[in-house]
């Protein structure tokens, strides 16, 4: 399977007896991804290939997704899924609204901030949720590491083809 494949969620744990399985999501479109005839790739923790699947049933208890998958019948079955990430093919992303990125979209751009001449700053090279925003880690030449958060102060503007970021360094940030 030559497609791409994104994580949408993680199987920590089974559920019963009938197979289901306990899911943390790792997506802002769970509703969608978790929906019943949803086609997802179960990426088995030990290595393999991607084995696809389609939920049979899904509820949301305690900030996790009970699963119930066509394809597995028992616990036992679904025993060996336990730490497998639950993935979707490319083509089932959403579209996003302006301004908006998947991490995968952000992490390696390089970054360069508005001075003339710019200034290259380093590569994303992770994203951290915090809370009201996210903050993009900058990865610099000498090792070092620049939090931005991705506000429209500091972003200015997302090149996704060119992998390039254009920075507003406020005062403080560095």
């Amino acid at each position: 399977m030559s497609e791409k494949l994104f994580t949408v969620g993680k199987i920590v744990n089974t559920h019963g007896i009938r197979g289901e399985v306990k899911v943390i999501p790792h997506t802002d479109f769970a509703e969608q991804r978790f929906a019943k005839k949803s086609s997802l790739y179960i990426v088995p923790s030990k290595g393999g290939k991607p084995i696809p699947v389609t939920v049979e049933t899904s509820r949301f208890h305690k900030n996790m997704y009970i699963i119930k998958f066509t394809e597995i019948s028992g616990i036992n079955e679904a025993e060996k899924y336990k730490e497998s990430l639950l993935k979707i093919s490319e083509d089932l992303q959403e579209e996003l609204p302006d301004n908006e990125y998947y991490f995968h979209e952000i992490i390696g751009c390089r970054v360069v901030t508005d001075d003339e001449p710019a200034e290259e700053l380093g590569i994303i090279s992770e994203i951290l949720t915090p809370g009201a925003n996210d903050v993009w880690v900058v990865k610099t030449p000498k090792g070092n590491e620049i939090l931005l958060p991705s506000i429209p102060d500091v972003v200015l503007d997302v090149d996704k083809s060119a992998k390039l970021v254009r920075v507003h360094l406020m005062e403080g940030l560095l």
